[in-house]
């Protein structure tokens, strides 16, 4: 063989895939479904997080209630709080009684009165915190009874109000985090159906070269799902991964904020804003629900499309 006729010779190399992996259609897909996936992870963190603050905040509030002992004329404030005391210890059910002093009482409408003067001339109620374990309806009637026939001004507020608040928006937030984990669910199905269909068009004449030759439809929809299925994780990983990195990082942040206003009360509220394993482990397994979702609606897309071409 000559020299000439070895240059023109063509070398193959290995064959490709039917579906080019870093195609613009490919990267395309990729960023939608690792937008799609943050959105998801980010919504599923949240929901974890208001989940936690509540449920904390309702194990808080089950274990107080609150005396309140307001100042009345021709009564010794102390010592109408220390009689409330002794009938809050006497009440089955009460593990602990302690009353807050005037300077307690005063810090603590310093958020909203500040810390002048005129405060110390106005009659602040005394707040008793009481701690409870298994207290239960009668013995608190019994414990309101005895306040009010005993201690002038005084009132318990057991927080079952506030309680059912929280509730309320816990059962809120979780419905609208679902809603939204739905409609990004159903998004990614159309992005990547759309990108189904038109793989299947761009190659359509590579796969009728296939059923051709005998390939049937399984095998050909395995290959297009194990593609998307390989897109649908790695735009997956990308979104997850972003949106953990946003909550483990939400602490640092929390941190940096301790002097705008308001951001002391949103600490008060959700803590620190940062996801506890449960919650990491839930966005791991939105990223694996996304790739799976992205492979079965391929799986479909496929199925229908390769209808056309029998």
């Amino acid at each position: 063989m000559s020299a000439s006729e070895t240059k023109s010779t063509p070398e193959f190399g290995p064959p490709g895939p039917i579906l080019p992996r870093d195609s613009i259609a490919s990267r395309s897909l990729v960023a939608v479904i690792a937008i799609m996936s943050f959105l998801a992870a980010l919504t599923v963190g949240a929901v974890r997080i208001a989940h936690t603050s509540t449920d904390a905040w309702h194990s808080e509030l089950a274990r107080e209630i609150t005396i309140q002992v307001k100042p009345s004329e021709g009564r010794d404030l102390e010592a109408e709080v220390q009689k409330a005391v002794a009938l809050a210890q006497k009440t089955p059910g009460v593990t602990e009684a302690r009353a807050y002093t005037k300077q307690e009482s005063e810090k603590l409408l310093e958020p909203w009165l500040g810390s002048s003067k005129e405060l110390q001339s106005l009659p602040v109620p005394r707040l008793i915190r009481v701690r409870v374990t298994g207290l239960s309806s009668e013995n608190l009637a019994g414990l309101q009874r005895a306040l009010s026939e005993n201690v002038a001004g005084a009132a318990v507020n057991d927080h079952r109000a506030f309680s059912s608040r929280l509730s309320t928006i816990s059962n809120t937030a979780t419905l609208t985090g679902m809603t939204i984990l739905i409609l990004v669910l159903l998004a990614t199905v159309f992005s990547v159906s759309f990108a189904t269909r038109g793989a299947v068009a761009t190659n359509r004449a590579v796969l009728e070269v296939l059923h051709f030759v005998g390939a049937r439809d399984s095998y050909i929809a395995n290959i297009l799902q194990r593609h998307f299925l390989e897109v649908g994780l790695k735009g997956g990983l990308i979104g997850g991964g972003v949106a953990a990195l946003l909550f483990a990082l939400s602490r640092f942040f929390a941190r940096l904020l301790d002097f705008f206003p308001g951001n002391g009360d949103a600490a008060f509220l959700f803590g620190s804003f940062s996801l506890d394993a449960w919650g990491y482990l839930e966005i791991a397994a939105t990223v694996i629900f996304v790739g799976a979702v992205t492979a079965f609606s391929s799986r479909l897309t496929v199925y229908s499309t390769l209808r056309s071409i029998d």
